[in-house]
């Protein structure tokens, strides 16, 4: 069977996947930037393990073998899911391979966005950290005595959810219905909004959700509040975030996704010293690749044999 993996995979995940498929030749690896090398691979690949770049249906109609698509990941946005249907071509994700890396990521970018890790990063590198602008000293503050919403209960949210009463905080979340299960208080979005310091977004990319934090949203969030997105970026309106931002409504904001992305340099959300950005990593350990790829080369094996597949989307 010839497996593609399509992404700018680093030595040590090479090293992984030949470990878990038996062998440096048993997935071929191809650059996202590599068009070419994509198409001449795809054209007899029977399963590809999609990251980040779009499969769209053009992708599908190129590879007459294919018959998997399987997300290292959870959210299945980026993938032509009428076209793969249409060709009979199977799509499965993997939930809960990258629920702590996540949950670490939302966490550590609440820390970076209300201890200002950036900024004095910066200043003290450059030999000035006792001297900040004392405007920032008043804009620092702790998670303990916080209210936190997260906006989805999923696995990761849960995970961080448990992290964050330990260091004192409190958590209510929303979701499309109330978790029995959650030891936390549901609230309504418009509720959780204005209730809640830091929101938190752990949920799928939907019609429903695409665009929820947009101007209204955002007017209805507390004075001072922080947004976290480690989810997908367009839950978000970024101009609406910026002016918020800009205009000192809220404190902060920490975002792994964008809009577009790879987001370009002249995003207007860059140009704010109060907003912390990284480039869609919050998943991205070799921790979460491990396990990644143990269920990638099950879902091969089952391909092979016929057998059902784990966590078949559509």
């Amino acid at each position: 069977m010839k497996i593609v993996l399509q992404y700018r995979a680093s030595a040590g995940f090479r090293s992984q996947i030949a470990e878990t498929f038996g062998g440096a030749d048993a997935v071929a690896v191809i650059d996202e930037a590599d068009e070419v090398a994509f198409a001449r691979a795809m054209v007899d690949a029977e399963a590809l393990l999609h990251v980040l770049k779009p499969v769209t249906p053009a992708v599908i109609a190129a590879a007459p073998r294919l018959r998997l698509i399987q997300k290292i990941g959870v959210g299945v946005n980026t993938i032509a899911l009428e076209a793969a249907r249409a060709r009979g071509v199977a799509v499965c994700n993997m939930p809960g391979t990258n629920s702590q890396a996540v949950a670490e990521m939302a966490l550590s970018l609440m820390l970076a966005v209300l201890r200002r890790t950036v900024y004095f990063d910066a200043l003290t590198k450059a030999g000035e950290g006792w001297r900040p602008d004392a405007d920032v000293l008043d804009a620092v503050g702790e998670i303990g005595g916080r209210t936190v919403g997260l906006v989805g209960l999923g696995q990761s949210a849960r995970r961080l959810a448990t992290a964050l009463e330990a260091l004192g905080a409190r958590v209510i979340y929303t979701a499309r219905s109330e978790k029995p299960d959650a030891p936390y208080a549901y609230r309504s979005l418009e509720a959780l909004l204005a209730e809640a310091d830091i929101v938190s977004l752990h949920a799928p990319l939907t019609q429903e959700t695409r665009g929820m934090i947009g101007p209204a949203a955002l007017g209805a969030m507390k004075p001072g509040a922080v947004l976290i997105n480690t989810a997908r970026g367009e839950l978000v309106d970024e101009a609406a975030l910026a002016a918020a931002l800009a205009e000192g409504r809220l404190r902060g904001a920490g975002l792994d996704v964008f809009a577009a992305e790879p987001a370009p340099a002249d995003n207007p959300l860059f140009r704010l010293p109060q907003v912390v950005a990284a480039p869609h990593v919050a998943w991205l350990t070799p921790e979460t690749l491990a396990r990644s790829l143990v269920v990638a080369r099950e879902n091969c094996r089952r391909l092979a044999t016929g057998e059902p597949l784990l966590h078949q989307v559509a």
